[in-house]
């Protein structure tokens, strides 16, 4: 502004404007920089360019485009690099000159200094070599160093060589290492590490300083702006692993553009998903195949052992896709690997496990449970054993923590004794391919199937037909009899799959009146065609099945004067309304393969389809109520509303198939006597039989839980406690119970007890703590971290609080982790387990509740002790015996 002024004041200003420009400022403290020119050193650079490009086609990067784009642009058009700083900190520049420049020594070691200049030098920094000067040999005096320190990214490019003291130490071992076999950076190292690397490794030897680069990306904020300390835009990093893991952290960031050398805009969305889409579904699979295996001990006495090297060819399909699929994946990930193309490996990987769950699984499911015979279970368990053991051993690298627990359990099932050597999955080497268990031809099989598979259930979707309801017929159309002949091969899985009653195969599409048709884009060709948008559309529609397969060849057409390409036009498959065919056919199809289906079930098939959504809710039930699939239950039902007499003819008619698919008792509504609720709920059923089913989930198993505490749609577990006996027990007494959240532990079941708090009358009797302590013993959670509670007359408190047991007597005790409602306290004024009275005690025939009754010959040995005499046990079932007296001399 001064100048302006002084030159308005003076008349020799011949304009005065703004103008708007980016200016540099400091990222730290947000101030203005200015930039001047400050003498400095420089390394020449530009008499070496082509060697430069010529040394960097010699390495191998991934992925290539940074190297023959970006990182070429930058060396062809490289300038002299000024490699001097003016700071203090930092590695002095071994540059010693005279006053006026002409003499300069540039010093090449610690030895050559101490002989220049006498002084010997340990430390390498300012404070130690910049007071030291070295004599003149032309006569100008003494030389002394510059002030300058290198540019850190000088001993960034220096590091292969400092690293090894060389050439002072370890020349031989440095010249077998280098160049290095493989360095890894970000992006933004290439006008950073791999330039300067490259630049003094050509300087010195003419030769790339490395074979192999890995190029990533860069992680960004989720607005898209680099991630800032002061800005505080990013999550914080030790949230994010204890909130979803080290694993699902590592995962996402490795299966993301970043591995592309490309830019990440991080979400913990993104890391989310990854242990919902990938995690679960693999630890899912996991857990299914333990139980079963587990099972298999259990109730068929037969132990599962592992075999790698003995593996035997199945005879199920399913088993020999899986185990090739596997063998294929582990030939395509060492190929990869060794290419160091990470970007293509994970997303394989991450698919594989879906095809783990949603096929191989899916179709087995009552193979691996041995619905199907001990010899298809073994088989089946074998295949998805080797399938998962193969997986954890090449993920191990990438999710070492969740592979790691996985392979403890697995390693027991291993045919090889553990060991030091496999303790730990991290041990192993990553297995190699059995290409003799590869078999292509079953790959390429299934994976049509898959195709057909999933283009039925899109037009499932679009019609909004549920998988329930039974449909006729799919037809699967393509001009390859092999294609057709895999289909075929598989049958069975895609009419399960597709829930039809028949499959049609077909090379000929007009058979069935279908036919090509064009659809416009409307969007697009709308504001581009204007006034003749109209008539061009109607062309459009009316293009003949001849016209659009030439179009769909060439991807262009002229219509009414406009030239037109695939991304104006939509081809789809119609039906000829004229072949008057009875059917009612939805078509969809992949560009490959064409798939009819007929979408008019009948009246039997839409009576299964109501049958399968009753099958539904009873497994959403068992699993709201926490059942295993080993519980015992029997499932109840009643039907109100609607139609309800179709419900009941459904229902009645569908009874044995649906006591197949839930595997336990299915009977019309009253529960049958003698067994306890365990949950109950009203299910809203749509369609044919529009009404709403009353299904109750009952057992005689009283250890069973009933569904979470506070569902709307359950109710408490009633339990079968003791009837008030006769006779009182002439001891006095507490009873307790286990909160919703608490389950018996040490092979104890039950959920109620009795304790007695003496034991005979006015002898033995508990403190407030003894009494917790027995408590907790007779559930089998001694030295577990639960409290008992009491409520009296000033609220709830833990019963080990209480001054003494005298107000105890006939109170509830509640195990619990905190302190409860007081609403969650029953209350019974006799003891919940059954007893018998002996002299002036009891003994409990049964405690906790439905843990086991006592044997005669127990209760006559324990009645002797209690009594201190002789007492007789006439009755065989003890369990008559509750509130008796026995009689004992």
């Amino acid at each position: 502004p001064h100048i302006i002024k002084m030159l308005q004041s003076e008349g020799r200003l011949v304009s005065s404007s703004r103008c708007h420009h980016k200016y540099p400022f400091c990222w730290r403290s947000e101030t203005p920089l200015i930039y001047k020119a400050v003498p400095s050193w420089f390394i020449r650079v530009e008499s070496i360019v082509e060697n430069l490009l010529e040394n960097n086609m010699k390495a191998y990067w991934v992925p290539d485009f940074v190297q023959e784009k970006r990182f070429h642009n930058w060396l062809r058009d490289a300038r002299d690099w000024a490699v001097s700083r003016n700071r203090y900190w930092g590695t002095p520049m071994p540059i010693w000159c005279s006053d006026d420049f002409e003499e300069v020594v540039c010093i090449g070691s610690v030895d050559e200094l101490e002989r220049l200049s006498g002084v010997r030098v340990k430390d390498l920094h300012r404070e130690n070599v910049d007071h030291i000067t070295i004599p003149s040999t032309t006569g100008r005096g003494v030389l002394k160093r510059i002030s300058a320190v290198f540019d850190c990214w000088f001993e960034s490019g220096s590091m292969p060589y400092a690293q090894c003291h060389y050439p002072f130490e370890n020349k031989k071992a440095f010249e077998e290492s280098f160049p290095a076999d493989f360095i890894a950076e970000g992006v933004d190292q290439t006008r950073g590490w791999f330039y300067t690397l490259l630049v003094i490794s050509t300087a010195l030897f003419n030769q790339p300083p490395f074979k192999n680069l890995i190029v990533n990306g860069l992680v960004l904020a989720s607005d898209g702006k680099k991630m800032s300390k002061r800005l505080k835009n990013y999550p914080d990093p030790l949230k994010i692993v204890h909130s979803y893991g080290a694993d699902a952290l590592r995962l996402y960031l490795i299966n993301s553009p970043v591995v592309r050398a490309d830019f990440l805009k991080f979400k913990e969305e993104g890391v989310r998903d990854v242990v919902k889409d990938v995690f679960l579904p693999w630890l899912n699979s996991y857990r299914f195949l333990v139980q079963n295996v587990e099972r298999l001990k259990r109730e068929e006495g037969k132990q599962f052992v592992f075999d790698e090297t003995k593996q035997k060819v199945s005879s199920n399909t399913m088993d020999r896709w899986i185990v090739s699929f596997t063998q294929s994946l582990l030939q395509f990930v060492h190929a990869e690997m060794k290419a160091y193309r990470l970007y293509t490996v994970i997303p394989r990987l991450v698919k594989y496990i879906g095809q783990l769950t949603n096929w191989y699984i899916r179709f087995n499911r009552k193979r691996l449970k041995g619905d199907t015979g001990s010899e298809e279970c073994l088989q089946s368990l074998n295949a998805l054993f080797d399938a998962l053991f193969s997986m954890i051993r090449i993920m191990a690298p990438f999710t070492p923590f969740l592979t790691e627990h996985m392979y403890q359990t697995m390693r027991l099932y291993l045919s090889t004794p553990p060991s030091e050597k496999n303790a730990s999955l991290h041990y192993l080497m990553v297995p190699e391919p059995r290409e003799a268990a590869i078999d292509a031809g079953v790959e390429r099989s299934v994976a049509r199937m898959q195709s057909v598979i999933e283009l039925g259930r899109v037009i499932r979707d679009r019609k909004t037909m549920p998988t329930k309801i039974p449909l006729p017929e799919v037809v699967v159309i393509q001009t390859q009899q092999e294609y057709l002949d895999d289909v075929r091969s598989l049958e069975r899985y895609v009419l399960e799959e597709l829930n039809v009653r028949t499959l049609t195969t077909s090379q000929d599409k007009h058979r069935y009146g279908v036919k090509l048709g064009a659809e416009p884009d409307f969007q697009a060709l709308g504001q581009r065609l204007k006034g003749d948008a109209k008539a061009v559309f109607a062309a459009i529609r009316a293009l003949s099945d001849e016209e659009v397969q030439k179009f769909s060849a060439s991807g262009e057409i002229v219509i009414k004067g406009h030239t037109l390409t695939s991304s104006d036009i939509k081809v789809k498959y119609v039906f000829d309304k004229s072949a008057g065919s009875e059917h009612t056919y939805e078509a969809h199809s992949d560009g490959n393969v064409i798939l009819l289906l007929d979408t008019k079930p009948d009246q039997a098939m839409l009576d299964e389809g109501v049958a399968r959504m009753v099958v539904n809710s009873i497994q959403r039930l068992r699993k709201k109520a926490k059942l295993q699939p080993h519980n015992e239950v029997t499932v109840s039902y009643s039907v109100s509303g609607g139609k309800s007499d179709d419900m009941l003819r459904i229902l009645s008619s569908h009874a044995s198939y649906i006591e197949t698919n839930i595997r336990q008792r299915f009977v019309p509504s009253p529960a049958p006597s003698g067994e306890h609720l365990i949950i109950e709920e009203k299910a809203e059923m749509k369609g044919v039989a529009k009404s709403t089913v009353h299904l109750v989930i009952t057992s005689r198993d009283p250890s069973l839980l009933a569904a979470q505490a506070g569902s709307a749609s359950s109710k408490p577990v009633a339990v079968p406690v003791a009837a008030a006996p006769a006779n009182p027990p002439k001891c006095r007494f507490v009873n307790a119970m286990l909160s919703p959240n608490v389950q018996s532990s040490g092979g104890v079941t039950g959920r109620h007890s009795t304790v007695l708090l003496e034991n005979p009358s006015g002898q033995n009797q508990l403190s407030p703590e003894g009494v917790k302590q027995q408590v907790l013993t007779v559930f089998g959670l001694r030295g577990c971290s639960y409290d008992v509670f009491v409520k009296n007359s000033t609220g709830v408190q833990p019963v080990s609080t209480c001054k003494d047991i005298s107000g105890l007597h006939q109170a509830t005790l509640l195990v619990s982790q905190e302190s409860p409602d007081s609403g969650a306290f029953q209350q019974w004024t006799h003891p919940v387990a059954p007893f018998v009275n002996v002299k002036n005690g009891c003994v409990m025939l049964q405690n906790p509740v439905g843990h086991g009754t006592l044997s005669p010959r127990e209760l006559q040995q324990l009645a002797c002790k209690v009594s201190g005499g002789k007492c007789t046990v006439s009755s065989v079932d003890v369990s008559k015996l509750h509130g008796t007296q026995l009689t004992c001399s």
